[in-house]
């Protein structure tokens, strides 16, 4: 029959079996499980049969209901093992059903193991005695193997770990090998740091009785870890040592042998630690080199194995960035506008794989355009995902209502809806193609340069008018700015990973520059969009690029 058993709260130790097709767990009174704690729900979670099996589910309390360390917010498949913590009370699932051998799997919580100093469990402790090992003295069975044997083995672990990428395949080719050497073990373990805590990742046991009371000494971990040395208890019930761990005797511990795994750098980076129960069969003092020899290797092969599973990690997070920049370039125009009597040039490069800076041209009712430059706070996905919503609600805001600064008033009541605690520098522009009238809406970004061919002056417009950032005040009413381009007029928009991109020594791009090469234009403004990013580009040469850079421009023929 499956069952929990609480390994922390009031009902620590507590075997509680699920009897029935379905089981409540919470405060309430009538709960199948009662749980008396304050922050848990009156009917927090549940736990079904499903087929063969079990599932979890969170009955939409108020502090959710986590699986082996993970919240869930559907239901979700037991295995032999899990983890359930409700508040601060943890439970650990047993179905005998999915216990298919002895050597379990310890992900990264424990399984049938507990880091804690537990009680002895008298009713094991009598089933233990009364049963018969065949490798005991009375079948004349060699309790340790030859020293050939030994050799072997090592070697082979030797060879076998150097070919083994994954923690899956060496923690459990590392307890093979000590059970094939120490032939008197009962119990083996694997220890782990991860995040400051010690985490059981792996063990075996000689019979599958043994896995329900399996239990650590923090201890007996600290000890070998502080010294880095490699211990062994003949009797470990008596042992001063280990006169501070609530007594190893309860453990039903009669020898031990422990040792730290150290990576390259000699720092622990957890322990080995075989015993038995039987104090017929003790490790020997010959067995510590053994183990300690083994420890070396398996310490460099974990540490390789894990610092694998890092890159392993950070290739997945760079193909779901890969992907979330192609995703990104969907929302961005392919190419540049085209219309009559205009020419428009674009620039866009994120700082990371995927940015916040955004630019768009969106055509209206009436033959006319909007262009868009706007700027996330921050760079990366965070400012990416937001500049998605952007575009979005642009477009939304736009097609809703027909006076630019209402619209951008609505853009900006449903960005700070949002309560994200960001802000967005944007600036709108809505050109009537026929006769080149502007409308400017600008929310706390830089004014456009306005270069006026025929006087052959740069004007930046918009500086009354211009307003705060969107996401800032969520009842700011802005305002709009009216001007007329004539033939020839270009106009300039960027952000100001562009006008504040760094030299090595602090200095930056600078405005005055753009309104140089604006006043000095001679109408290709292809040309000039490359002189100006070659030169952004020689001017912050060796460093790295501070800001997401987008510039775009316009000019009427």
């Amino acid at each position: 029959m499956a069952y929990l058993t609480a390994i922390s709260g009031s009902a620590f130790g507590k075997r509680i079996d699920l009897n029935k097709p379905s089981m409540i767990l919470g405060r309430h009174p009538e709960c199948d499980i009662i749980i008396e704690v304050g922050a848990v729900s009156r009917q927090h979670a549940k736990i079904d049969t499903v087929g063969k099996g079990f599932q979890l589910a969170d009955l939409n309390s108020r502090n959710g209901t986590y699986l082996n360390g993970q919240l869930i917010d559907r239901p979700t498949e037991l295995q032999d093992g899990d983890l359930i913590r409700i508040c601060d009370v943890e439970y650990s699932f047993h179905d005998p059903v999915l216990q298919g051998s002895s050597e379990l799997k310890i992900g990264g919580s424990s399984f049938g193991i507990m880091m804690i100093e537990d009680a002895q469990d008298e009713s094991k402790q009598r089933a233990v005695k009364n049963k018969l090992d065949i490798r005991g003295s009375t079948y004349g069975t060699q309790l340790t193997t030859s020293a050939e044997a030994r050799l072997q083995a090592v070697l082979d672990i030797s060879q076998s770990l150097g070919r083994s990428v994954r923690l899956e395949e060496v923690l459990p080719k590392v307890l093979d090998t000590l059970f094939r050497i120490f032939l008197q073990a009962d119990r083996a373990f694997i220890v782990l740091i991860e995040n400051g805590q010690l985490i059981p990742k792996w063990i075996k046991t000689r019979h599958e009785d043994q896995q329900e009371s399996f239990r650590i000494s923090r201890t007996v971990m600290r000890e070998v870890m502080a010294t880095k040395e490699a211990i062994i208890s003949l009797d470990a019930s008596t042992d001063e040592r280990f006169e501070m761990a609530h007594s190893i005797s309860s453990f039903r511990i009669r020898s031990m042998i422990v040792a730290p795994l150290l990576d390259s750098q000699g720092e622990a980076i957890g322990a080995i630690q075989m015993d038995t129960v039987d104090s017929k069969r003790q490790f020997e003092k010959g067995d510590l080199e053994i183990l300690a020899s083994i420890a070396i290797q398996a310490g460099i092969a974990i540490e390789n194995a894990q610092l694998h599973e890092v890159v392993l990690e950070q290739n997945r997070v760079e193909q779901d960035l890969q992907l979330a920049r192609q995703v990104q370039q969907a929302f961005l125009p392919s190419k540049p506008h085209e219309a009559t009597g205009y020419k428009f040039y674009n620039h866009y490069r994120p700082a990371d794989q995927v940015g916040g800076d955004y630019f768009d041209y969106i055509p209206l009712p009436g033959d006319r355009l909007a262009i868009i430059v706007a700027d996330v706070v921050g760079h990366g996905v965070a400012a990416a995902m937001l500049m998605a919503k952007v575009s979005a609600e642009t477009r939304y805001c736009l097609a809703s209502h027909e006076n630019l600064a209402e619209a951008i008033s609505l853009l900006n009541y449903r960005i700070s809806s949002l309560k994200l605690r960001r802000f967005v520098t944007f600036l709108c522009l809505r050109v009537e193609l026929k006769t080149g009238k502007v409308d400017i809406v600008n929310a706390g970004h830089m004014m456009p340069i306005w270069k006026q061919t025929a006087n052959n002056t740069v004007f930046e417009p918009g500086d009354d008018e211009a307003g705060v950032p969107l996401g800032v005040m969520d009842d700011y009413q802005y305002e709009c700015l009216t001007i007329t381009l004539e033939a020839g007029d270009e106009l300039m928009l960027y952000t100001d990973g562009i006008s504040e991109a760094p030299d090595v020594d602090g200095e930056m791009y600078g405005i005055e520059r753009l309104r140089k090469h604006s006043q000095d234009s001679n109408g290709e403004i292809d040309k000039l969009g490359e002189i100006i990013i070659a030169e952004v580009d020689e001017f912050t040469k060796n460093t790295r690029q501070a800001d997401d850079m987008c510039l775009v421009m316009v000019k009427r023929h």
